[in-house]
């Protein structure tokens, strides 16, 4: 009976310090890689459209547009895309349009007979663009540098396609703003690192970029037309590859984080819509991590439970996990501005386990994923 129970406690840490080697794996081969800048060829400058689509955006477009129409770039122009705004946005954007030489606007008529979601609005924005290379923003965004598009366009090579970008949540006071922040952190760490290590999965439409004419090679978002979002990540996941994309770590943009923890779930929900579209590789990658780490939280407890002297392998284990996850998290905390977040890390690596739980577990929302 001892030799069966000391089999059950063997088997059990084997499989728990398998979970540990699985996270070191993570944090050390992908993770770890936004320690690292990559410094782009400022000399690279292609003319560029920059591309916005505005739903009822009227007041932050105010605050907002003309930090991307006073940039410090020799040639662009930025393409608004109103999309069937009821409020004063075409009222903005015309008095913009008389003040920056760079606004072009695009116009999108409700059409009580036909409903339609951003891709179309999109669409409209790249075909009224211009400019081979695109640059990809939100009416609720703003660039934290006047020379955004200049770093978003740097790392452009001849054999680049996509530039993916970082967009943050601007930092404001309260719990739920900490906790948004670190999931768009801990997000970017994921789509960022893999891409920088030859695993391209996704961007996010706040700060990203691509060529016009990578966009109708693949016949636009046609694949996934009928899905309401993966306008940014779908499309990245499927023309992405180890060659074609770059990675800016430099220049940021931060938009306007929910209100309300309801309404940041119904974002978590349209967001996750589109992971079953993924490639089985990338699912794999994405579900792994957060399976090894709930076991590898999990198992701790079982075991002391099961023998209290494995407490002499459990705590120096334990130990080195948290000196590797606070080590990775001060680089790439550094890397995306976010030193806020740094201390409260390890909490929020422990909680958001339990994320995908209660999102879908939170009532169901009666209204659709529309994109605004």
């Amino acid at each position: 009976m001892n030799f069966s129970f000391s089999n059950t406690i063997l088997i059990i840490g084997a499989c728990w310090l398998l979970c540990f080697l699985i996270q070191l794996f993570y944090y050390l081969y992908f993770y770890i890689r936004l320690a690292h800048k990559r410094k782009g060829d400022n000399s690279s400058q292609p003319p560029v459209s920059v591309i916005v689509c505005a739903k009822n955006e009227e007041e932050n477009l105010k605050q907002f547009l003309p930090l991307c129409l006073t940039q410090e770039y020799p040639n662009y122009e930025v393409i608004v895309v109103n999309d069937c705004s009821e409020d004063e946005t075409s009222v903005v954007l015309e008095s913009f349009a008389k003040k920056y030489a760079p606004l072009k606007i695009s116009t999108i008529k409700k059409d009580e007979k036909f409903n339609h979601g951003k891709k179309l609005a999109i669409t409209i924005g790249i075909k009224a663009a211009q400019y081979e290379h695109l640059l990809f923003t939100d009416a609720d965004c703003y660039p934290v540098s006047t020379t955004w598009i200049s770093d978003m366009m740097s790392l452009y090579t001849p054999s680049t396609e996509i530039v993916l970008g970082y967009g943050g949540y601007k930092k404001e006071k309260g719990f739920l703003n900490k906790l948004i922040r670190f999931d768009t952190l801990f997000i970017a760490m994921q789509y960022m690192s893999f891409a920088i290590a030859g695993v391209p999965y996704m961007g996010v439409g706040r700060n990203l970029s691509y060529k016009k004419n990578l966009f109708f090679r693949n016949k636009g978002f046609a694949s996934h037309a009928t899905l309401l979002s993966g306008d940014d990540d779908l499309f990245v996941n499927e023309t992405a590859n180890k060659k074609n994309v770059s990675v800016n770590l430099e220049s940021h943009t931060r938009s306007i984080a929910p209100a309300t923890f309801a309404s940041w779930v119904h974002q978590k929900k349209r967001h996750q819509s589109t992971f079953y579209h993924y490639k089985g590789l990338h699912k794999f990658l994405l579900i792994l991590e957060p399976v090894s780490r709930f076991l590898f939280y999990f198992i701790i407890p079982v075991l002391l439970l099961l023998d209290i002297k494995t407490w002499i392998v459990v705590i120096p284990v334990f130990a080195v996990r948290l000196i590797v996850f606070m080590l990775v998290y001060y680089f790439s905390t550094k890397t995306l501005k976010e030193k806020d977040l740094l201390l409260i890390s390890p909490f929020f690596d422990f909680i958001f386990l339990f994320e995908e739980l209660i999102i879908k577990l939170t009532k169901k929302t009666q209204r659709q994923y529309t994109w605004k």
